[in-house]
This record gives structure tokens, C-alpha cells and sequence, in this order.
């Protein structure tokens, strides 16, 4: 079993590092060629709202609304109720986003004043996110269907399609940004029309998978199928459970829009970044780990469910607190090697480093919320969740408005750094106080070596960083040097966990 979750996890890890890669150089591209002004402020905005809705459905609600229900007919081995349930699914689910993708667009200039108020106050920048919202709109039908496809292949072991559907939005923004947009009066609504397509292309690339594995979906409508009746009721839930910390983020850009120019397309460059190691590690295991919870759930093995939760929180760990220590340390390098170059100025990169290391001060906690949530919508407890989440929502509506006078955009990464870590906390202490997750044995010694590690980790950075003059730099010597830190941090935790004795054979021993 080690060797089969293994397995899954580095496909998805690799799928998505690739997926994460394009994401940059898109990014890269998106400073360079049209900088901070209030046109890319308008545009993050429209891509921002359906771009939430790709979280809340390829890495949340779908997954965990659908992946327990196909569990159970997988374990009844009951494939004709599983093609029937599936293709009402479908067809009602279609009808639902159709309805709902119709409905947003014709709301666009509600949507746009509610998410980013303070553009009342700007005309031009308003109307251009209003019409820029029009064409990204229809990505949430587009994305929606591909989270439900992904939720059946991924049930039964396919990962491999799914981690790698976003590289498929990446190139296609890439194309237009660099071909499309010179053709174009307003050359920032190339990228509008490159989510659209991309959105759609990221659809098409599913079918394949599905039609060998004979499930690919004949649309019914049955909105009064029980079994339909009952995912969709679990979809509201478990949408705000497992992704508060998304819902969080939207709440900044409502409170950055009234900040000055560029503090939403700072918020927006430090989310980017922030995303990359979560995207490797927090939605991998995440992703991977929900199947085999939900079997563990359906067959009654307690035991298995609580040391399969222990094996992530372990692996967890060893990558998600150095990735968090590095990027609140490297913030400003990271920034300037990636995106100060052209229109992105050295403003910008101070400015944005506030807000990344402010997101970055919270990435164990994202990454905890997206491994713990699955270990009660596993159990079909999609109310729990969705109560911490409220909680959480809550503590980070006070901090924003605490926090942005002194700090500007950086408090509101702070803000949401702080509910995440309240959010995850409730999650891991309610399934340690209901039984459903015991700690195995050598938690403290594995612990301790972990803080000796990185405590060296960052004395090592300290000295190499201490002489480099990242902005008199060119782009290749930046890189180097970027590249340089990375690999001698790398290093030396390594080497210090190697030397305290520490083994790979130790993460996966529940599984030996």
C-alpha cells in the first residue's frame, strides 16, 4: 500500500510542479509585458472570480462530494448503478452550472462591485473588469465539468490527467499573452479570451480517460434521484469546509481594492507564489489521500484510516515547513529573479514581498486544512468543516481590518495566514478528541529533528544571502544566485536530518 500511495502522490506532485512551472512563466510574462496598473489590477479581478471557482471545484467541493459516493459503489462493485448515478450526475450538474455560468454573466457588473468595491471609483478600470468578466465567465461550467471528471478518474487510481489538466490553461494564457494580445486594441483582454479557451480545452482533454475506463458520462437529467439529491446537498458544505482559505483570499481583494493602485496585483503575484509548494504537497496528498480514506471508511478499518492520516501529516511536514521557512526568506529574491524585470519595478517587488511573506507565514496551515478536511469528508461530515471554516472566515474579516492600517496589503496576508492556522488547529484536534486520528509512536524525536534541521537551514541561508545584491543583478546572475540559496538550504536540511539519523523508511513505516 506505501508503494501504491507513493506512486500517486509524486504523479500528482510532478504533474502539478510541471502545471506550477507554466504558471510562472506565465506570470512572468504577465509583469513583463503589461506591469502593475490598473488595467492588470481589472484584469485579476475577472480572472480572479472564476479562477476561485476552479479551486473551490477541481481541489474541493467535487471531490469531496463525489469521492466517497463512487467509493461506495466501487466497494459494492455495483457498475451499472455506478454508470446510472454517474450520467445523472452529469446531466444535472450541467444543467445546474449552465444555469449558474448564464446567470454570473449577466451579474457581471454586481459581481465585479462586490468583489472589488473600491473600483466604483475608477470608471474605466471598472467597465474593463466588467468586460473582461463576460468572457472568463463561462470557465466555471467549463471547470466544473472537469473537476467532475477528475473526481472519477481520480477514485480509480487515474491521477495522471487530472494533476495535469491546468498546464492546458497555462499554455493557452501563455499563447495569448505573447500572439493575441498585440492584435488587440486592449491588448490585457488577450488574456480573458485565453481563459475561455483554455477552459475548454482543459474540458476535451478528459474524455479519452474516461472512455477507456467505460464511464464516460451520458447526460441525464434527475434532479430527484436520491443519490444526486444527496451529493448536491453535500456540495455547499463541503465547497465552504475545504475551501475557506480561498473564500479568504477573495475577502483581501474586496479590502485591497480600496488600497492603493497595484495592492491587488501584489496580493495576486504573492498568492502565485504561495501556491506552488501547496499545489506539490498540500493538494497532491490531499488529492491522493481522499480515495484511500474513504475506503478505509467504507470497509471499517479505524486503524488504517488513523495511520494513513499520520502518514501525511508526516510527509507533510518535512516539506511543508522548510518550503514556508524558505519563501518568507527568500521573498524578495524570489521576486526580483522572477518578475522585475520591464514594467515591474523595484516598488513592486518590495511591495509584493510584504504580502508573500505574509501568505507565506501561513502555508502549513493551507497545507493542513487541505489534508485534514479530507479525513471527515471521507466520513461523508461535510458539517464540521464548514463550522471551522465559518470560524475561520470570521477571525479573518477582524484581522483584515486590524491589520491593514499598519501593515497595508501585507496585514491582509497576515490576517489570512492567522485563520488558517485557527481553521486547521479545530480540524486536527477534533479528530484527535473523537478518536478517528491516534498520533503513532516517535512524534516528539521526529519532531524535535525536524526544528534542529531547519533551525540549521536557515543559518546556512543567512550567511549565503547575507552579501548578494539581488537588484544590481542581470537575469541570469539573479537566477544563479536564486538557485544557489535554494540548493545549499536543500542541502543542508538534508544532511542535518541524515545526520540525526533520520530515514525516508521512517515516513512510510505505518505502511511497512
Amino acid at each position: 500500500m506505501s508503494k501504491e500511495i507513493l506512486k500517486s502522490t509524486f504523479t500528482v506532485s510532478g504533474m502539478t510542479f510541471f502545471s506550477r512551472v507554466l504558471g510562472f512563466i506565465r506570470d512572468m510574462l504577465i509583469a513583463r509585458y503589461f506591469g502593475v496598473d490598473s488595467a492588470t489590477d481589472a484584469f485579476f479581478v475577472a480572472f480572479k472570480i472564476p479562477n476561485f471557482l476552479r479551486r473551490l471545484f477541481v481541489e474541493g467541493a467535487f471531490a469531496h462530494a463525489f469521492v466517497p459516493t463512487i467509493t461506495g459503489y466501487d466497494q459494492d462493485e455495483n457498475q451499472a448503478g455506478l454508470k446510472l448515478f454517474l450520467n445523472k450526475a452529469a446531466g444535472s450538474l450541467a444543467v445546474l452550472m449552465m444555469v449558474g455560468t448564464v446567470a454570473g454573466m449577466f451579474a457581471a457588473p454586481v459581481l465585479v462591485l462586490l468583489f472589488a468595491p473600491g473600483f466604483i471609483w475608477e470608471p474605466r478600470q471598472y467597465e474593463l473588469s466588467v468586460q473582461m468578466l463576460h468572457i472568463t465567465m463561462p470557465y466555471l461550467f467549463f471547470i466544473s465539468s472537469v473537476a467532475f471528471a477528475g473526481g472519477i478518474l481520480n477514485t480509480f487510481g487515474k491521477f495522471g490527467i487530472p494533476a495535469l489538466t491546468p498546464a492546458i490553461l497555462n499554455v493557452v494564457m501563455i499563447a495569448a499573452a505573447i500572439f493575441l494580445a498585440p492584435l488587440l486594441s486592449e491588448p490585457i483582454v488577450a488574456l480573458a479570451w485565453g481563459v475561455f479557451l483554455g477552459g475548454a480545452l482543459q474540458l476535451l482533454i478528459q474524455f479519452p480517460e474516461l472512455a477507456r475506463l467505460g464511464l464516460l458520462p451520458r447526460l441525464q437529467l434527475d434532479l430527484k434521484d436520491p443519490e444526486v439529491r444527496r451529493v448536491i446537498k453535500m456540495m455547499g458544505p463541503a465547497l465552504f469546509g475545504v475551501s475557506v482559505t480561498q473564500i479568504n483570499l477573495l475577502l483581501d481583494t474586496f479590502v485591497a481594492s480600496f488600497l492603493v493602485t497595484g495592492s491587488v496585483s501584489w496580493l495576486y503575484y504573492s498568492d502565485r507564489l504561495v501556491e506552488f509548494p501547496l499545489g506539490i504537497l498540500g493538494v497532491a496528498l490531499a488529492t491522493v489521500i481522499l480515495p484511500k480514506l474513504a475506503r478505509n471508511h467504507a470497509a471499517n478499518e479505524h486503524q488504517a484510516f488513523s495511520k494513513t492520516l499520520d502518514w501525511g501529516l508526516r510527509c507533510l511536514l518535512i516539506v511543508g515547513l522548510p518550503s514556508m521557512i524558505g519563501l518568507i526568506m527568500l521573498a524578495e529574491p524570489i521576486l526580483y529573479t522572477l518578475f522585475q524585470y520591464d514594467e515591474f519595478n523595484a516598488n513592486d517587488v518590495r511591495q509584493a514581498s510584504s504580502s508573500l511573506q505574509g501568505y507565506s507565514s501561513g502555508l502549513l496551515g493551507f497545507m493542513l486544512i487541505k489534508l485534514l478536511v479530507p479525513a471527515f469528508t471521507s466520513r461523508k461530515d461535510v458539517m464540521t468543516p464548514m463550522r471551522y471554516g465559518l470560524y475561520a472566515l470570521a477571525a479573518n474579516f477582524i484581522l483584515n481590518w486590524i491589520l491593514v492600517v499598519p501593515f497595508a496589503h501585507g496585514g491582509l496576508a497576515y490576517a489570512t495566514s492567522i485563520a488558517a492556522y485557527l481553521n486547521a488547529g479545530l480540524l486536527l484536534a477534533t479528530l484527535i478528541r473523537g478518536g478517528f486520528y491516534k498520533p503513532e509512536k516517535q512524534w516528539v524525536p521526529f519532531f524535535i529533528r525536524l526544528i534542529v534541521a531547519n533551525c540549521l537551514m536557515v543559518l546556512a541561508l543567512i550567511v549565503v544571502m547575507n552579501p548578494l545584491v539581488w537588484l544590481e543583478w542581470g537575469v541570469a546572475a539573479r537566477s544563479l544566485g536564486l538557485l544557489g540559496s535554494i540548493v545549499i538550504a536543500v542541502v543542508f536540511y538534508l544532511l542535518a536530518l541524515y545526520l540525526m539519523g533520520f530515514r525516508l523508511k521512517q515516513v512510510l513505516k505505518p505502511y511497512a
